[in-house]
């Protein structure tokens, strides 16, 4: 009998997801023989058999991998034949400085949680997990991704999980995180000065706590979340209070998939991104107000389903279909993520804490999506995203992006992969940075990289900048919205000339002003900028960001003069007059205004001359709830804007402001000012394919996390002949700054420019 033998290399997600107990059941069922192992560059597998079964597994293979696994790169060569007596797993290797890619963790699986009721040693067992399942980056130190290597290393397995670690046939065939109740990590409940640790006590104490409107603070995967009963007031308003989260909507996480329909409107696809295995928190619209306190005005909510053991089984106990489930930190601060730091800081919150015994070495917030023109966009990309990376077709091989400033990941090249960090958060504070810092160092260490170059933004401020000029490495810098569109482009796969329509809050432009209403005409190396948003002085730099009545006041003198504002002083009717003169003071005075064409600050203004928003409590709340307004109204109708050396919207707000006077629905105006940038972005569009006859536009900037201006932008530019490309794995916000600039380097250096 001729045998022939063949070596496959698989690159991909394809280690921590129960990759090689599938590979030995499709060999076995193609009576082959040989071998498979984990590696830094992936899975390796030999297989020796009869051409046809080898034909008929390799067909096989790609269509039939675990659900949370992917491949990228399938590589097969004919070797000499080997004297195999059967198929068998053998152990990992570390073969060289390239990595595979790091599994991000999965929510638990159905067959998991039925053994929570069948398995002796794991009935309500709140770790339990399998191949299928479970925490993975979180708990990973170095690759390969083996038991040692992970925080479950101090957890030696008992005779009845090694046993399942060891058999070829089992679901935890090599699931590094197995545990039983009787040698894995456990819960505690501390509660005024007692402690418990038996897992029904745990679940009845928790229930009633939650139910008497008490806050817990709760271990989870990433970091600690701070849980409380969404359906009173009172308790979700002392929460705020207590965490200092005075406006932001506050995440949900309901039993099932049932009872989210009952308050809220689901569709098929937010409905499949809520089941997936990643369990982010979707932003969904509102059906049946729960507490007001929640969202405070908003008609939207983040609500994500359980993706713990521990999730279900509280939800088994608790008389209510949901809690609230917000990030345990103070505000501004990173997650935190150790028992000891989180009792005692928690503590002013918290009236009870539950701890676990297992690290988390790698910190992840939840990640947040939403649904628009049917696709799911993420808007946090953090927990079971993280750190898988983005594939690309140019080396990015020791390029270190450090990112931006606000909602920070920073990003590393590995190869032909961009591989970008959890969700850092703003670096605006030490814990944050520090956050960030250890981070880079974590991620360095382990997908061996070490930066021979680094590329950052503009701003010479963020602190992310000033990290980079203290590498001491070749460095570049890359403006803020030609990160924005390279960052679009990639995740597309584009590497050409596009038209680039960025519109965001904050970029430090090549000129030493504020950008963010831009227009480009781009590739991945170099961008033109078109045209953009007039520039108009922002009073107090980024105080305005905190006061949209500033930018109002700013473009109303801009366009009509200090008079106008006494002359109509009913718009600012609960501003302090002194406050008033002073800004109006600063602005023609030109004290600390500096200029912007900020998209952002746009809607501030606009939020503010509605009456929407003129002080926010939070980033983006004046853009978030004029967005809120303007879904209450179908009208078709828009304003009128001037395309010349810039873009104005002097006559937006003269049509604006009678419409006002003339008492027409807030609602209806909101909803005509967002069709004016709608009709804006096609207008410009058609002027750049008129000149140089392109026509592929790339969506990108914090303003496309706008659901009317991201599906009515995308539809109205395809209907007029245009191929329209935005974002949806990676955030369209500053999150995804970092992809775009190391497409940038890598582009630059590929073509001898650096």
């Amino acid at each position: 009998m001729n045998l022939i033998s063949k070596e496959i290399l698989v690159k991909g997600l394809v280690q921590g997801v129960g990759f090689r107990p599938f590979i030995y059941r499709l060999a076995h069922a193609n009576n082959l023989l040989g071998t498979v192992e984990n590696n830094n560059l992936g899975v390796r597998i030999v297989i020796q058999g009869k051409e046809n079964d080898i034909i008929n597994f390799i067909e096989v293979l790609p269509s039939s991998i675990p659900e949370a696994s992917h491949i990228n790169q399938l590589e097969v060569k004919t070797i000499n034949p080997n004297k195999f007596s059967d198929f068998s797993i053998i152990k990992s290797k570390s073969l060289s400085q390239e990595v595979t890619e790091v599994s991000p963790d999965i929510a638990v699986c159905i067959n998991c949680l039925e053994d929570m009721e069948k398995q002796s040693n794991r009935i309500n067992y709140a770790f339990t997990n399998c191949t299928n399942c479970g925490p993975r980056f979180t708990i990973i130190k170095d690759l390969p991704y083996d038991r040692p290597k992970t925080t479950m290393a101090p957890f030696i397995m008992c005779n009845e999980c090694q046993q399942e670690y060891s058999n070829i046939l089992d679901r935890r065939f090599h699931a590094q995180p197995v545990a039983c109740s009787n040698c894995g990590p456990h819960y505690k409940l501390i509660y005024k000065d007692k402690e418990f640790q038996k897992i029904e006590d745990i679940l009845i104490i928790t229930s009633k706590l939650i139910q008497e409107n008490k806050i817990l603070a709760i271990k989870g995967l990433g970091g600690f979340h701070l849980a409380c009963n969404p359906f009173d007031n009172e308790t979700v308003k002392k929460l705020r209070l207590k965490k200092n989260r005075e406006g932001k909507p506050l995440a949900l996480m309901f039993s099932n998939i049932k009872e989210v329909q009952k308050y809220l409107y689901v569709n098929e696809e937010e409905k499949r991104l809520l089941e997936d295995w990643r369990r982010p928190i979707v932003l969904l619209k509102t059906k049946e107000q729960i507490s007001e306190q929640l969202s405070l005005g908003l008609d939207k909510l983040g609500i994500m389903l359980p993706y713990m053991p521990f999730h279900y089984l509280l939800f088994k106990k608790l008389k209510i279909p949901a809690l609230v489930l917000t990030s345990g930190n103070l505000s501004d601060e990173p997650i935190i993520i150790d028992n000891d730091v989180a009792i005692k800081s928690l503590d002013i919150i918290a009236d009870a804490s539950i701890i676990y015994n297992r690290e988390i070495h790698n910190r992840t917030d939840d990640s947040v999506a939403f649904v628009a023109n049917n696709k799911s966009r993420i808007i946090r990309r953090s927990r079971s995203y993280a750190p898988s990376p983005i594939h690309t077709n140019f080396n990015t091989e020791g390029i270190f992006a450090a990112g931006a400033e606000l909602v920070n990941c920073f990003g590393i090249g590995k190869g032909s992969q961009i591989i970008l960090s959890q969700h850092i958060g703003d670096l605006k504070n030490m814990e944050t940075f520090e956050f960030y810092k250890e981070s880079i160092q974590r991620f360095s260490n382990l997908f061996r990289f070490k930066p021979d170059m680094v590329v950052s933004d503009l701003h010479p401020e963020y602190l992310s900048s000033k990290y980079s000029d203290s590498l001491n490495i070749k460095s570049i810098k890359v403006q803020h919205h030609h990160a924005h569109i390279a960052s679009c482009m990639v995740e597309n796969n584009l590497d050409e000339k596009v038209i680039g329509i960025s519109l965001d809050g904050t970029g430090y432009g090549t000129d030493g002003n504020i950008w963010g209403g831009e227009i480009l005409v781009c590739n991945l190396e170099d961008f033109e900028r078109f045209n953009h948003f007039e520039y108009i002085k922002q009073p107090g730099g980024d105080a305005a960001n905190h006061h949209p009545w500033r930018m109002l006041l700013s473009y109303l003198i801009h366009y009509f003069g200090s008079s106008f504002i006494n002359e109509n002083k009913n718009l600012f009717d609960d501003i302090n007059n002194d406050e008033i003169s002073l800004v109006s003071t600063m602005i023609e005075k030109d004290l600390n205004c500096p200029l912007t064409s900020s998209a952002g600050r746009l809607f501030d203004a606009v939020s503010a001359l509605l009456g929407v928003c003129k002080n926010s409590t939070y980033h983006a709340e004046a853009p978030m709830r004029l967005e809120a307004l303007a879904r209450k109204s179908n009208t078709k109708s828009k304003y009128t804007f001037k395309i010349d050396q810039d873009i104005s919207f002097k006559s937006c707000f003269e049509e604006m402001i009678v419409d006002l006077k003339n008492n027409r629905e807030v609602s209806d105006i909101a909803k005509a000012f967002h069709n004016t940038i709608i009709d804006l972005t096609k207008e410009v569009s058609l002027l750049i394919r008129s000149k140089y006859s392109i026509n592929k536009v790339a969506l990108s900037g914090g303003s496309f996390q706008n659901k009317i201006l991201l599906e009515n932008c995308e539809n109205t530019l395809k209907e007029s002949g245009f191929e329209v490309f935005s974002q949806s794995d990676i955030p369209s916000n500053d999150g995804g700054i970092a992809l775009g600039q190391i497409a940038i380097a890598a582009k630059l250096r590929e073509l001898g420019r650096l």
